[in-house]
């Protein structure tokens, strides 16, 4: 979602430009926010899902699970996909989780459960099949075996909101992609709730997914074959985690309230890009003045095309909330694509400043807002923070469409068509990638860097998963 998560629906809309939702069964892949993922609902694209705010909150959910599995930071990639199912999955060290998954929950721990399940799935290398040929293709082959299943776009009246991609061929998910051995989904429970107890953390939140899940009809059906599903019946689980998960000393801790204002900020984000006003009251009804439900308001009234009133909406909450760097950025793209390019860059640099986390999203919007500003001497300011946001986020395909802008603007054709592969390429445009890169290597120094990035995206060839 950047301020809108940048769900790739296979290019969505800007989520209002923001939520750039990633690949993780939740993601989205075309580095648009989640107004810009919407709004190109209609293009074909990969399902990966962009967004800085919920990104962060996803590292922030991940990273002490991944320390106390000892595993590297840095080696686990997690991506968001555009799916209003709670589910999630892993290739290897790739975890994919659908943004359904956050939207449904209601407080971190039943997300960091999740996390932590899938994270004992990586521990107990629990790949077979299509899996591990996933997890030894590239992450945009993924993608693209994701978006070959069959992606449907559906929503409400309104097109521009209450959008979800829904990845067809239930079948093909539930015998391939998604298909676990049912002894390793119990292992991973166990794991899982062995790696919340070295963090401290509840194992609660994972025993009410599994009850929430044990209630569902799909599930509650006497007749279904429990082979037939991906995952061992719910209620199996519930009584494994029962005995294991109440013997933990940390069973009753309660989430911290600034993660939970956090993870309700992040949940209001997702149900008001793809459910609207109506699913925000829907969600928050307990306290329809809460700050997560009044984001939730201020993103709904921007996507019905009022502006000015969900600018005021946000600087309340930025009044509420002055370090919130993702208010910043949200009030940023609505200023942006209001055609107010100048006062969107004083909003971007305050969203890059107050990000302790360095989101190179943030920083991208901030290169891109410089840049719609038409004034040559931002160009170079401009190309500044691009690059700066494309060294820490490598996957943003938008980032590399606003570079290819600039460059041309420039004057420097090269790097222009450079660029201009890479966001080709990003996109899922593979054939047109490597128009791009073939017309630009012979003009690069043989054998840097940048000449043997085009040559990768030259020689590419898509996986084919059966």
């Amino acid at each position: 979602m950047s301020s809108r998560p940048i769900i790739v629906t296979c290019n969505l809309t800007s989520l209002a430009n923001r939520i750039v939702l990633f690949i993780c069964v939740g993601i989205l892949v075309t580095t648009l926010s989640i107004a810009d993922s919407f709004s190109q609902k209609r293009r074909t694209s990969l399902p990966w899902v962009r967004d800085a705010e919920i990104e962060t909150l996803v590292k922030d959910y991940t990273n002490p699970l991944f320390q106390a599995a000892g595993m590297k930071r840095n080696g686990i990639e997690v991506f968001l996909l555009n799916r209003n199912e709670f589910n999630a999955f892993v290739t290897g060290t790739r975890m994919y989780i659908n943004i359904g998954a956050i939207a449904k929950s209601d407080t971190p721990n039943e997300v960091i459960g999740v996390f932590a399940h899938e994270t004992g799935h990586i521990i107990g290398g629990h790949l077979t099949g299509l899996r591990d040929r996933l997890e030894k293709a590239q992450v945009m082959a993924v993608l693209s075996a994701l978006a070959g299943i069959g992606v449907a776009v559906s929503g409400g009246s309104d097109p521009t909101a209450g959008t979800a991609i829904v990845l067809g061929s239930q079948h093909a998910i539930s015998r391939g992609l998604l298909s676990y051995q049912r002894q390793d989904e119990l292992a991973a429970d166990r794991t899982g709730v062995t790696l919340l107890n070295k963090t401290g953390q509840s194992s609660l939140g994972m025993l009410n997914t599994f009850r929430r899940l044990s209630k569902n009809s799909l599930f509650s059906n006497g007749g279904l074959d429990p082979y037939a599903i991906s995952h061992p019946l719910p209620t199996e689980r519930v009584g494994l985690l029962k005995t294991v998960a109440a013997e933990s000393p940390h069973f009753g801790k309660k989430d911290p309230p600034s993660l939970q204002l956090r993870h309700d900020m992040a949940r209001a984000k997702i149900i008001a890009f793809t459910g609207g006003p109506g699913a925000v009251r829907a969600a928050f009804r307990k306290n329809l003045n809460s700050a997560p439900a009044r984001y939730g308001y201020a993103i709904s009234t921007y996507l019905a095309g009022s502006t000015h009133k969900a600018v005021r909406q946000l600087d309340k909450l930025i009044t509420e909330q002055p370090n919130n760097p993702f208010l910043y950025e949200m009030k940023g793209e609505i200023l942006l694509n209001a055609g107010k390019a100048r006062a969107a860059v004083v909003q971007y640099a305050k969203a890059v400043e107050l990000n302790q986390r360095k989101a190179g999203l943030l920083q991208i919007g901030l290169g891109h807002a410089l840049l719609e500003t038409n004034n040559p001497k931002n160009l170079d300011a401009a190309i500044k923070n691009l690059k700066a946001g494309l060294s820490r986020d490598r996957y943003s395909s938008q980032g590399y469409g606003y570079m290819a802008r600039a460059y041309a603007l420039q004057g420097n054709e090269v790097l222009a068509i450079a660029a201009s592969a890479e966001e080709k390429f990003l996109s899922g445009k593979f054939k047109d990638a490597r128009v791009f890169a073939q017309r630009a290597q012979p003009k690069v120094k043989s054998g840097s860097p940048q000449w043997l990035r085009l040559q990768d995206i030259i020689d590419y060839k898509p996986k084919k998963f059966r």
